[in-house]
């Protein structure tokens, strides 16, 4: 009988959000951008030849760097273009982590990580956050006592939102012996006023990877398209060794200039994003809640004591509104919700005051 790997056969793959095709459901789980891309990408799906189909893509999406280059001010061997962020994720392992070495990151963390860790057979090393979502001081020293080849940080930090200010993570990345992966896939819902930029770092620090995705920021989650920074050295062996030979198509590639180009739109989006998110904090606050400082585009809700969060969540599916209910260690108490659009975030919050308070 053929049977995959054993630390395949013994992990649980990854649990993905609730996908729904009914058009009445109010999605608020899987934190995709409320709002639409810029009208750009619907003139370049009119633009785009189907002749070029018949042909492989560029196996680098070198025009697609170019341009991602040009926006962070390093250059094209700096870039390495993939299949959403998850992709890069994927290849750092791969390509610098030796199955059997540890790999560290926070706890709780993103869910992905434990999966791409056991598929590469290495242990996981997640150091607790601090009560109030702060990274505990001796966060570096744990992990280099643990020998960890491989740091990945998500910051903004998920499932809660908050930020490592850029001072810490500077400190962070030359306190680290291994390899630190800024996962900053939500970092373009960060209020302008942290002033947050750890791209400098990379020409910095040889030891830092920073992961972006267009998935979030710019509206297109369904294009399965992001991007890492980081030091030739470290950029390279991905690029030219371990990527698969074309990993992106050329759709994608010709969208996602396009999406670059357009900045402008994607930042209005982001600024909307933060003013719902501001508002819904208030409104989860007024029924009770307690809502973690957010720099993203959900927040982390700990629910009232007399309400059972798992509960919650269900009661609000059976109205057609879908949230996240992470049943783990630390967030059993609580519930992740989506910044909507301001209609979506005020049906949510009708929905809770009658679950909540019988209004």
């Amino acid at each position: 009988m053929i049977r995959e790997r054993r630390n395949i056969a013994e992990i649980t793959g990854y649990q993905s959000g609730e996908q729904s095709v009914d058009p009445d459901i109010i999605k608020l789980n899987t934190n995709e951008n409320p709002f639409p891309p810029s009208p750009s990408i619907a003139n370049a799906l009119r633009e785009f030849s189907t002749q070029s189909l018949r042909k492989y893509p560029s196996p680098n999406a070198d025009c697609f760097r170019d341009k991602v280059a040009a926006l962070h001010n390093v250059k094209q061997n700096n870039i390495i273009a993939t299949r959403g962020g998850d992709e890069l994720l994927r290849l750092i392992i791969t390509t610098f982590v030796n199955p059997g070495e540890v790999i560290g990151t926070t706890s709780p963390t993103y869910s992905l990580y434990p999966v791409l860790a056991a598929i590469q057979d290495c242990p996981l090393k997640a150091i607790p956050f601090s009560d109030n979502w702060e990274l505990p001081t001796d966060f570096a020293s744990k992990l280099n006592d643990a020998g960890a080849k491989l740091t990945m940080l998500v910051n903004p930090h998920a499932p809660s939102g908050t930020l490592v200010h850029q001072e810490k993570v500077a400190q962070l990345a030359q306190d680290l012996d291994g390899i630190l992966l800024l996962d900053e896939a939500y970092v373009d819902f960060v209020d302008p006023g942290e002033k947050y930029n750890s791209v400098p770092l990379v020409k910095e620090i040889e030891s830092v990877v920073i992961l972006r995705t267009l998935s979030k920021g710019y509206s297109l989650a369904g294009l399965r398209l992001g991007y890492g920074i980081g030091p030739n050295q470290l950029i390279q062996p991905m690029l030219s060794k371990t990527k698969d030979s074309y990993n992106l198509d050329g759709l994608s590639q010709f969208i996602g200039c396009k999406a670059i180009d357009d900045r402008d739109h994607a930042q209005k989006n982001c600024g909307l994003v933060r003013q719902e998110r501001s508002k819904l904090h208030v409104e989860l606050e007024k029924l009770g809640c307690q809502v973690a400082p957010s720099e993203s585009n959900f927040l982390l809700v700990t629910v009232p004591q007399n309400l059972n969060a798992e509960e919650l969540y269900l009661a609000l599916k059976e109205k057609k509104i879908l949230i996240r209910f992470f049943n783990q260690d630390g967030l059993s108490d609580k519930l992740r919700i989506t910044v909507g659009t301001p209609e979506e975030n005020k049906q949510l919050i009708i929905a809770l005051k009658k679950l909540t308070l019988g209004l």
